[in-house]
């Protein structure tokens, strides 16, 4: 299990920065977190929920969840879903396929991640 030895919640940036001993460190979008977030709202019990429309999402707050994760609010209120430390270095080492795979997610469903903006389909 990596902890991370420095955690920064960078709120011009809308980021979260960890820090590992090992050298290791990650910059995380809060958009990106939102959607790939481990609560059952998202993860939908087994059958995860497509996220649209978090483009201009922020955290708000981070919060140790005892000794083993971080609770994070964001400014949509979403509060819900404990991060790992192990969920969390898994969302960093993995960050670019993870992130290609929700935009592909994203176009196949006809979604966007702005939420002032919504496809719609002609059948011609």
């Amino acid at each position: 299990m990596h902890i991370p030895t420095r955690i920064k919640l960078n709120k011009s940036s809308k980021t979260l920065e960890l820090g590992y001993a090992n050298g290791e460190q990650f910059v995380l979008p809060a958009e990106f977190l939102r959607v790939l977030s481990p609560s059952a709202e998202v993860q939908g019990h087994g059958k995860p929920i497509l996220q649209y429309g978090k483009l201009n999402v922020a955290l708000t707050q981070v919060q140790p969840a005892g000794n083993y994760a971080l609770k994070l609010t964001f400014d949509d209120g979403h509060d819900s879903g404990l991060y790992t430390w192990t969920y969390l270095q898994q969302l960093g080492a993995q960050y670019s396929t993870l992130w290609q795979d929700y935009l592909d997610q994203l176009s196949a469903a006809g979604r966007s991640r702005d939420p002032n903006e919504s496809a719609v389909r002609l059948m011609l």
